[in-house]
């Protein structure tokens, strides 16, 4: 880090071993990340703690070559597990960053549409057809809410195709609009 790590506790006394167990903490971060340039943890106790312990905030804010990280965790009643589930919290924040700055974030691609080609009721499948004239098989199990007996053929459906044993699949289908009669 460029600037030394700030620790501050409000209305209450850090222990030596707290404070050393903060700076590790705040140490193994950059191995997650090396371009931290400052690090400022937060830790405030309640009122009247001394009768009753927690919870503990912790906020800690990580300075970035561009931009800021803020991580706040409330409610923890030992003083050591907020702090851990703090710098967990930072942590996972930290790699997300990385992953957003390699290119590496995995994009979902949005449901397709289609619609209900032919179905067999009987036998508990149909086929969708999509915009595109591809004709998408399914099985009852993937109709969402139980609405397998609601489609019919020229239904409106959004689905996620994958690939199945025998062709294109839809893992998941459910109706477009409407509700449940």
């Amino acid at each position: 880090m460029q600037r030394p790590l700030q620790i501050t506790s409000r209305d209450f006394e850090l222990t030596p071993a707290i404070e050393a167990d903060i700076r590790e903490r705040a140490e193994k971060l950059e191995s997650y990340y090396d371009r931290i340039t400052g690090c400022h943890v937060i830790i405030e106790a309640p009122v009247g703690h001394h009768r009753k312990g927690g919870p503990f905030d912790v906020r800690i804010d990580l300075k970035l070559p561009r931009g800021e990280l803020t991580v706040t965790r409330q409610g923890a009643e030992d003083l050591t597990v907020a702090i851990r589930d703090a710098f967990d919290a930072a942590r996972r924040r930290l790699e997300d960053h990385v992953r957003g700055l390699r290119g590496a974030v995995k994009a979902h691609e949005p449901p397709s549409s289609a619609r209900v080609a032919r179905i067999f009721a009987g036998e508990g499948y149909g086929f969708l057809e999509t915009p595109d004239g591809r004709e998408i098989y399914f099985h009852r199990n993937s109709v969402l809410d139980g609405r397998f007996e609601d489609l019919k053929a020229g239904t409106e459906v959004r689905f996620v195709e994958e690939a199945g044993e025998k062709g294109p699949q839809a893992s998941t289908v459910a109706i477009l609009g409407g509700k449940r009669k």
